[in-house]
């Protein structure tokens, strides 16, 4: 028994590390608020011009922003329950 829960203990963060939610999902609820063009300062999803110098930056500095909050981007970017990789999917698919 013991084994098993080491086992079981070990192998938990790999499986969190896959995006829990949907990106479209998590954007309609949080992130939407802002990056639908109400901010200026936002970069709106899809506006691959807007994305190109932040993605530049590298993906886990923008998780970073969005964990921390950065400028006018709120801690946690509005989405409590979103871990790293919620984060990451989102960051993708709006950037596309």
């Amino acid at each position: 028994m013991t084994n098993w829960l080491l086992a079981a203990g070990f192998m938990l963060p790999f499986y969190s590390v896959q995006a829990a939610q949907d990106p479209q999902a998590v954007f309609d609820r949080a992130c939407g608020a802002c990056h639908a063009g109400q901010l200026p300062a936002a970069p709106e999803k899809g506006d691959v011009k807007a994305w190109a110098p932040r993605l530049d930056k590298g993906t886990e500095t923008l998780v970073q922003h969005v964990t921390q909050g950065f400028k006018a981007m709120p801690p946690r970017g509005l989405c409590m329950d979103c871990n790293a990789e919620d984060y990451r999917a989102v960051i993708q698919w709006m950037s596309q």
